[in-house]
């Protein structure tokens, strides 16, 4: 007789890529418990929310106002000297794109709460302001997750513990799995969200060591007149914090004038991982996913695609092996890090090693040029990259 459990998988965090891994797992008739410490999803806001799309496609997510800020309709690069590359997919590829956009500025928050509403309504669980503890193995191939929820302990069982607990993961470390990055792989990213700055449905991308030493800037439409204006930088690649470049961009860039009169109105920030995917993203009764487990598009900084994809690769696989009862020890588990390499992880290795040459290059004008070309070339309708 197969052993009482309370729920076939367990996952740690509801961002996109534990709230998808849950709702996909939920959708092939697992028992899912989505938990979360946070009691406001999406907050703090760590990222610019751009989503293209086809993730929202593949992802099985309709485009929805309850989220929705501002249709994006392709890119404008620049490099560090104003010279730039104009990616308009209205213009590019009018067949497919005159109607729809080619992708979405989403709020964070309310796309964070909408992706848990529909892990809610497929029949997951969901506990929030309920922080896991840790872990221990039980004697009949399953593990008891510990909890804390309202200051209350309490356990549960599970066959298969799943981190999205974002970087620097805890299930990752409880796991013994290497989810240190060095500080050399992680964005310092800031941005404001101002009044009085005019975008044209364009996500503006700004290369340059002056502007964004190991990074870039960027200026996004945000919807209702409002405009994100932000960048990453590596902080062993300059003296300043991510603070000073942004205020030195919007003052003396070439960009200068048509910021002047912006007015701030919000300031949001984090770490963003540009590292390389974690070689092991799988343990005994223990999976990855989503910025747990690095599945972040090192070139770009881009993590919600990304979150999107991993979980529905996380939830097709356990749904597909959880049914075969086989113990999920690393060794059976190391499919789901097989499906992901194949899906996209080999070609965010890729995209990594092309980072790493970019910014070996110590000549800085070259390094300029090489970030803007790669740049240009990655959202060219004709790059080889999907647009991960």
């Amino acid at each position: 007789m197969s052993p009482a459990i309370d729920y076939d998988i367990v996952v740690v965090g509801s961002g996109p890529a534990g709230a998808t891994t849950a709702r996909v797992a939920a959708e092939r008739g697992l028992k899912v418990l989505l938990v979360d410490k946070r009691q406001e999803l999406g907050a703090p806001i760590q990222c610019s929310g751009a989503v293209s799309a086809h993730a929202l496609f593949d992802a099985g997510v309709q485009a929805d106002d309850e989220f929705v800020s501002t249709a994006i309709h392709g890119f404008a690069i620049y490099g560090a000297d104003g010279a730039s590359t104009r990616l308009d997919y209205r213009r590019l590829k009018p067949d497919s794109y005159q109607q729809a956009p080619l992708g979405y500025v989403v709020d964070r928050r309310r796309f964070d709460r909408y992706l848990m509403m529909l892990a809610e309504r497929a029949g997951a669980d969901v506990w929030l302001k309920t922080e896991a503890c840790g872990y221990a193995p039980c004697t009949d191939n399953t593990i008891k997750v510990q909890l804390k929820q309202f200051g209350q302990d309490l356990a549960v069982q599970t066959r298969v513990l799943v981190g999205a607990d974002g970087l620097q993961s805890q299930v990752g470390k409880w796991a013994g799995l290497r989810t240190h990055i060095k500080l050399s792989d992680l964005a310092s990213c800031l941005q404001y969200v101002v009044d009085g700055v005019e975008t044209d449905g364009l996500l503006e991308i700004i290369a340059g060591h002056e502007w964004a030493p190991g990074g870039y800037a960027w200026v996004f439409p945000k919807g209702c007149g409002y405009a994100e204006v932000g960048l990453g930088v590596i902080r062993t690649m300059t003296g300043q914090d991510a603070r000073w470049h942004l205020d030195h961009f919007i003052r003396h860039s070439f960009l200068a004038e048509r910021l002047k009169g912006c007015r701030i109105l919000e300031v949001q920030g984090g770490g963003v991982p540009l590292a390389a995917p974690l070689k092991q993203q799988v343990a005994d009764y223990v999976i990855l996913v989503g910025d747990a487990a690095r599945h972040v598009n090192p070139i770009t900084g881009g993590g919600i695609h990304t979150a999107l994809r991993g979980g529905v690769l996380a939830g097709s696989f356990l749904a597909d092996f959880l049914p075969t009862g086989q113990p999920a020890k690393a060794e059976n588990l190391a499919e789901y890090h097989r499906r992901w390499l194949e899906a996209m992880g080999d070609a965010m290795w890729r995209l990594y090693r092309l980072k790493t040459d970019i910014f070996r290059q110590t000549d800085l004008a070259r390094r300029d040029q090489m970030l803007y070309q790669t740049l240009a070339g990655y959202f060219h309708p004709n790059s080889e990259f999907r647009k991960i």
